[in-house]
């Protein structure tokens, strides 16, 4: 069964791991700046800048507690349906674009236990480009009640790091947080064969929470 925290925790956002090497510097010169700028006014100047990048930063790598939706497949990413798209072998891709402004922490869309996690370089291009599908990536591969399932992280223009939290090998659960990608990016998640999607194109998703498939 899928964790679902309490209503104490759902309150609780904490910050994602794997967001310390962009939030410590910028949270420590928004502090020096700060408690220089009562004695000097270009240091004064420097602290408005400097502050909001810090908040920017606390914003964009926040990691709130959610209660996890029941469901055989459910979203990996909060952001935006960006297509649905047949496949040869009968799989469905849902691809969806996350912006700067959504949660960046990804989840598994099902139970069962992580069977590789391959890294893959590749190029930059903004992520809700078609040539994204050659940018860098993390292939996810989960054993589950539905078969294998595939899932890919791409990196985006700006999202040039890729952070898995478990290994393979690992079981997780539905909704378990598996990854971080900095900054805006995209999510892939193949269905299986007669599994149909329950979400549309341009429809907003969140991470633990949307259906994506239908009954």
């Amino acid at each position: 069964m899928p964790h679902s925290p309490s209503s104490a925790q759902r309150g609780r956002v904490r910050l994602a791991r794997g967001a310390s090497p962009w939030l410590l510097p910028t949270v420590a010169a928004a502090a020096v700046s700060l408690t220089r700028a009562r004695r000097s006014g270009r240091w004064a100047a420097a602290a408005v800048p400097a502050t909001a990048l810090a908040a920017g930063m606390l914003w964009f790598f926040r990691d709130p507690d959610r209660e996890i939706s029941h469901g055989r497949v459910i979203s990996p990413a909060d952001g935006v349906v960006q297509s649905i798209m047949a496949w040869k072998d009968g799989r469905t891709r849902v691809a969806i674009f996350m912006s700067p402004l959504n949660v960046h922490v990804n989840r598994a869309p099902l139970a069962g236990t992580v069977t590789s996690v391959e890294h893959i370089p590749g190029g930059f291009v903004p992520a809700f480009n078609k040539e994204s599908e050659n940018n860098e990536r993390v292939v996810w591969h989960f054993d589950t009640e539905l078969g294998d399932i595939e899932m890919i992280q791409i990196a985006g223009a700006v999202a040039r790091r890729i952070v898995p939290y478990v290994p393979q090998g690992a079981k997780v659960e539905q909704g378990e947080r598996i990854g971080l990608i900095r900054f805006g990016s995209r999510v892939d998640v193949y269905l299986p064969e007669g599994v149909e999607p329950a979400v549309e194109v341009g429809q907003t998703t969140q991470a633990g929470v949307t259906r994506l498939d239908r009954d």
